[in-house]
């Protein structure tokens, strides 16, 4: 076995170790925000300089052993080189009892990777855990279905839209980063693990294109191999029913396999199916997508990220406008804030360069280590639903977040103190980062909200604390508009009638990022204190 061999071996058996288990779960959330994936960056730094000193080191080494080699071919190919030489006869002697036993059991490739692997050892508890590389995946898979993704361009590194015949760039990016077949596997493998043979089989299907493209070559980081993608490939088709392509790769894999028995055993199944049923020859089995979530509204939701933030013509309408807001506040007459009514039922205004970079910055910040807390006390648990981590800032933290209260409370003539309205609430969203369509406002009397004893969430302040290269837009389902992320601007809308009720039309939802890093923070305020701020109204309409 080859150096590269031996390295690949040896990662291989360190990935599948998981430690502490409490240490391997904390690790489990690398994927849901930015933040945790870039510091992901340094542990690689180290891997990458451990990996440069045995580099280095079994280069000396092999040099070493080209000089032996060099030394020893060139007597042999010398014609004139007598044996009858007591010396040169004293040296082969030697070498054959000696020398080469010195060279096939040194210790110095051994002592090389064995620093590779105790350096690696102290890395790892820093390393992703494998429910990272289920969440990344997933997060891909997500990409894919929001944006209609073409897989095979995302496998050249492309961000592209095919409907039918027409393809929509929805992303070029300066550096184009292509997947390898084994990336490729490895995204239809979760899939496939969950039985999910709608995502499972382009990835599957664009890892086999790679692996035949480049058979016969060996990376020594590579996992599965064009046997591995087909095997898989092979039986997400039979379970997606259709047994010719089923019979058709399996067929191809025993060419580089013939020995396999079970792969023998499918194909003769597969043939006797085919035997008994004719039409399975012709018959493609049409496989439906999945909807884990049963989003009755996926249609609508997914048609408004799309846009990636543009406004329907039909809201280009008088009515709404801009305007220079200062609220009648003293606060603001001297530094007026930009508004821009986007949607007037419901209400929905947005804020132009409501923070400053700096402001933006500062709470970034002070958001990190993230505290897994929702504003109840209950723990926040890792869900499909919301792919983000969130922490809570109380006003005491920073002299900046007392200044953006009072502007906030300024710009809204809201209460924002505690207990009427929630500490800032701080998100940074993952890869693919996303947040389901969903309410601000309580729709259940048995709500957590309610604990706060302030009642329900009466209207939503948030701010965008970065900007994203694309997707990421706030759409609002019932409203049919989706509102790009505009960095340091401040989204604001009323999430109850004046009659207490909840407005269902403020159904959102956060898009996937696409790409960026997004954040923004979120200030709920409460109805309880706001009774003479925004009176109550009888009428449903108010």
């Amino acid at each position: 076995m080859g150096p590269g061999a031996r390295l690949a071996a040896l990662l291989a058996v360190l990935a599948l170790g998981t430690g502490d288990p409490e240490r391997a779960a904390a690790r489990g959330d690398t994927f849901s925000a930015l933040t945790s994936v870039a510091r992901a960056l340094a542990p690689e730094r180290r891997l990458l300089g451990l990996l440069r000193r045995y580099l280095r080191g079994e280069e000396a080494r092999l040099r070493d052993l080209t000089r032996f080699y060099d030394k020893v071919l060139s007597l042999h190919e010398d014609s004139t080189t007598p044996v009858a030489n007591p010396l040169l006869a004293f040296t082969l002697i030697k070498r054959l009892q000696s020398d080469w036993r010195n060279v096939v059991h040194s210790l110095e490739a051994s002592e090389n990777i064995r620093a590779l692997k105790d350096g690696y050892e102290k890395v790892e508890q820093d390393l992703p855990a494998f429910e990272d590389l289920e969440g990344a995946a997933r997060a891909l898979m997500r990409l894919q279905d929001v944006y209609m993704l073409n897989v095979k361009g995302l496998a050249r590194g492309v961000f592209q839209r095919v409907t039918g015949s027409a393809i929509t760039d929805l992303y070029s990016p300066k550096r184009l980063f292509s997947l390898t077949g084994d990336d490729c596997f490895q995204v239809g493998k979760v899939a496939y693990d969950m039985g999910d043979y709608y995502h499972a089989i382009p990835w599957l299907e664009e890892a086999v294109s790679l692996f035949r493209g480049s058979y016969g070559e060996w990376k020594t980081e590579d996992e599965a191999s064009l046997e591995d993608a087909l095997d898989h490939l092979a039986f997400a088709y039979f379970r997606a029913g259709n047994v010719s392509c089923a019979l058709s790769l399996s067929r191809e894999f025993l060419l580089y396999s013939p020995d396999n028995k079970r792969m023998a055993r499918n194909v003769l199944k597969y043939e006797r199916l085919l035997a008994e049923s004719p039409n399975h020859v012709v018959a493609e089995a049409v496989i439906q997508r999945p909807n884990i979530p049963h989003l009755q509204t996926r249609d609508t939701y997914e048609g408004l990220c799309q846009t990636l933030g543009s406004q329907p013509t039909l809201y280009q309408i008088p009515s709404l406008y801009c305007s220079y807001e200062t609220n009648s506040n003293a606060y603001l007459l001297l530094q007026p804030i930009r508004k821009e009514v986007i949607h007037l039922e419901p209400y929905i205004a947005l804020y132009h360069d409501f923070v400053s970079d700096s402001e933006a910055q500062k709470i970034r910040e002070l958001a990190e280590p993230w505290r897994s807390v929702v504003a109840s006390g209950e723990k926040q648990l890792q869900v499909e639903y919301r792919i983000s981590k969130s922490a809570w800032l109380k006003d005491t933290v920073d002299p900046k977040l007392v200044t953006l209260n009072h502007r906030i409370a300024a710009l809204t003539g809201l209460d924002v103190r505690p207990p009427y309205a929630e500490y800032l609430q701080v998100v940074n969203y993952g890869i693919g980062g996303h947040y389901e369509p969903h309410f601000d406002h309580a729709t259940s009397p048995s709500s957590p909200l309610y604990r706060m004893k302030s009642g329900n969430r009466v209207a939503t302040f948030m701010i965008y604390l970065s900007s994203v290269e694309a997707g990421g837009a706030t759409a609002f389902i019932y409203a049919n508009l989706s509102v790009p992320v505009v960095r340091n601007a401040a989204l604001f809308w009323w999430n109850l009638h004046r009659s207490g009720e909840g407005d269902s039309d403020t159904l959102h939802a956060g898009c996937p990022v696409l790409v960026g890093d997004k954040w923004v923070a979120n200030k709920w305020i409460h109805e309880y204190g706001q009774e003479f701020r925004r009176p109550c109204s009888s009428s449903p309409e108010d």
